[in-house]
């Protein structure tokens, strides 16, 4: 039974217990009332009255084991009516198993013992249900006029959900529901009508004064459910992301706020409540799937080891750290130049995980004395590199130098030590802005890469002999993530609360993007494969399709409930070393496939240790360079390296492939 705080039983517990034996009693008189057609004769009146002192306490236990009594009627459902079952069949089994061996069954009526059963399976579920419908009507009825109205885009399973956790709410009334599939016209779905189909919106919204729309479509496949069931959502993922863009701008065509239900899973499992509904997302709208992590060898590779992240006051180094953290990790490190970020990450770890042991290191990955102190007292046993100069403009102009000291030769005091220190693995995060660089900055990203071929080699070469393990170095490239800093989405933002205009440097120019938590888990899945070959890998994530930036602004406008004609869209030119399209690979690289579906590994021009020598040999000769000397140095390190043009042509886009 349901307790109160001082271990009593709930008074409304007492009340559905009493009810229920007084109808497990009801029901026993009125088998024998229907089986005598209302005229008991006196015999049988006696067997009745003898046998319910018995028959009630078999009722009292069974009820009481099937936990008939840990919920609310109110809340009355199809599990708490499963459970009524089973009580009832299991009392219909033991009572006449206990009148037999009372040896008190002769006078009984077959028919009764059948009877009972069935009528008080009847008077139990029928009085939760109509205590629920009471109840929901004396609580939501009246008031569901005073609710805005919304129309719910979609009629599937999770859009079912939903309306029947809206119709108790007091904020909203669905209006109706609209749904593609020209079977569904005119269902009735849980009181609410479809009526009609999703480019109807705008003609329904005036019809019936509308001014909000849920959109219950699912963002992708449904994880648990291979198989789909009836009323299930059968369509392809790409098909699912382009029903979702359409409908957002169904909405803002028609000046309706669209709102977005949570998602499929939460929806069809029930898990979904009214403050879940929120404003549509940009994330919403990308072409995404769900990433799946090999959990069990994450945890073995993370579990109870100490593992350092550079740049972890950063969107991807704090979202790596909050990936690993979930492994429960012996000691993590994060490691930051950016005292305030440093800062922010500490109260927000501190909050979190207070029961994860946790250091805060301020620091510059360029200085050999502070990073090889680290990991000299820390010893971890992995090692991720986010700490990086990522701008490209800025990276350009002024400060060229800069982003070859701390991407490039950082990434070298950093390796160097991992190496000595006996680091099992070093992970580089790098950038699509690698392959075939035009700016400084995916040059010394490009760089960094070479670095870490050539540190493999040596750490291959200087391990002592007899032993197998050294220093893994691993490589990850990916494109842009949503909401990083320094990216456009905060910038867009920005300027379209000013009012506009939003700027664009060039109508066709493309980049790839994900979300930052599914970039951190792809480089800790590459982290995990990474060093099966002994190292050295380049690991290349699948960024799926190119995005045009014009219309992630647009996008981002309607999300804001506007129109270009409220915020223009102004072309502004290509900046210095910026590109019209990104590219994964390079066009002499191919790639190999790898068990993961979103990771490949590509295979890049090698450095080795001699090309190392001579670069760092470089880097520490000069103090200081000018940008127009960087840029011209840079070309013998990096061949692909071309800083005079700006892509005007696409490239095929996709990845090219070698058979494994």
């Amino acid at each position: 039974m349901t307790r109160s705080r001082l271990g009593m039983p709930n008074i409304r517990t007492v009340i559905a217990f009493v009810h229920d034996i007084a109808a497990a009693a009801a029901a026993w008189a009125l088998a024998y009332t229907f089986r005598f057609n209302f005229d008991i004769p006196p015999l049988y009146q006696q067997s009745l009255f003898r046998t319910l002192p018995w028959i009630l306490p078999v009722h009292a236990v069974a009820f009481l084991r099937f936990g008939l009594y840990r919920g609310l009627w109110h809340y009355a459902s199809l599990p708490d009516l499963r459970r009524i079952l089973l009580a009832v069949l299991t009392a219909a089994t033991a009572v006449p198993m206990m009148l037999l061996l009372l040896q008190i069954h002769r006078d009984i009526p077959r028919t009764v013992l059948l009877l009972a059963p069935i009528l008080l399976l009847f008077i139990m579920g029928g009085s939760r249900l109509a205590y629920r419908l009471w109840k929901e009507h004396r609580l939501y009825g009246p008031k569901k006029t005073q609710g805005n109205l919304v129309l719910v885009l979609g009629a599937n399973d999770g859009a079912i959900s939903l309306v029947k956790e809206l119709s108790r709410s007091t904020q909203w009334c669905v209006a109706g529901l609209l749904d593609d599939d020209p079977r569904k016209r005119g269902l009735i779905l849980h009181g609410s009508k479809v009526l009609g189909g999703i480019s109807d919106l705008p003609a329904l919204a005036r019809e019936l004064d509308v001014a909000h729309a849920i959109i219950a479509l699912p963002s992708g496949p449904d994880r648990r459910h291979a198989r789909r069931t009836r009323g299930g959502d059968r369509r392809h993922p790409d098909r699912l992301h382009r029903d979702r863009r359409r409908a957002l701008e169904v909405c803002s065509s028609a000046g309706v706020k669209a709102l977005i239900a949570p998602s499929y899973d939460d929806l069809i499992s029930g898990k979904v409540t009214v403050s879940q509904i929120r404003n549509v997302e940009l994330e919403d709208l990308l072409k995404r799937d769900l990433v799946v992590l090999d959990d069990d060898k994450l945890n073995d590779l993370l579990a109870r080891k100490t593992v350092l992240v550079t740049g972890a006051g950063g969107s991807i180094g704090s979202e790596l750290c909050r990936q690993i953290a979930r492994f429960e990790p012996r000691r993590l490190i994060l490691f930051e130049l950016n005292e305030f970020a440093l800062y922010k990450a500490e109260q927000e770890f501190r909050a979190h995980f207070p029961d994860l042991s946790m250091v805060f290191l301020i620091g510059d990955i360029k200085d050999r004395h502070r990073v090889s102190q680290a990991l000299s007292r820390y010893r971890p046993a992995l090692v991720f590199h986010a700490a990086a100069y990522k701008h490209v403009p800025l990276m350009e102009q002024e400060n060229a130098w800069q982003a070859i000291l701390n991407n490039a030769w950082g990434t070298y005091v950093l390796g160097q030590a991992a190496i000595e220190h006996g680091v099992d693995k070093f992970v580089l995060i790098s950038t699509d802005k690698a392959v075939n660089p035009t700016n400084v900055m995916g040059a010394s990203k490009r760089l960094a890469e070479m670095i870490c071929q050539a540190l493999q080699q040596l750490a291959r070469q200087g391990r002592p002999e007899g032993q197998v393990r050294h220093t893994c170095f691993v490589m990850v490239r990916f494109g842009n993530v949503l909401g990083s800093t320094g990216s456009v989405i905060p910038k867009f933002r920005e300027q379209i609360a000013k009012g506009g205009p939003v700027t664009v440097t060039h109508s066709e120019v493309t980049r790839y993007f994900m979300s930052i938590p599914e970039a951190a888990q792809l480089v800790l899945q590459a982290g995990l494969m990474g060093g099966r070959e002994g190292g050295g890998e380049v690991f290349v994530l699948d960024m799926g399709e190119p995005i045009r930036i014009a219309d992630l602004a647009r996008d981002m406008i309607r999300l804001s409930g506007l129109d270009e004609e409220d915020v223009k869209i102004v072309y502004n030119g290509l900046r210095p070393g910026e590109k019209l399209y990104e590219q994964p690979l390079a066009e002499d690289e191919d790639t190999l496939p790898t068990p993961h579906a979103k990771l490949r590994i590509a295979q890049p021009r090698q450095a080795d240790a001699q090309w190392l020598g001579q670069l760092v040999e470089w880097m520490d000769r000069h103090p200081v360079l000018d940008d127009r000397t960087v840029r011209e140095e840079l070309a013998q390190w990096v061949p692909e390296y071309r800083p005079q043009a700006n892509d005007a042509v696409p490239p095929e886009h996709g990845i090219n492939q070698t058979k494994a």
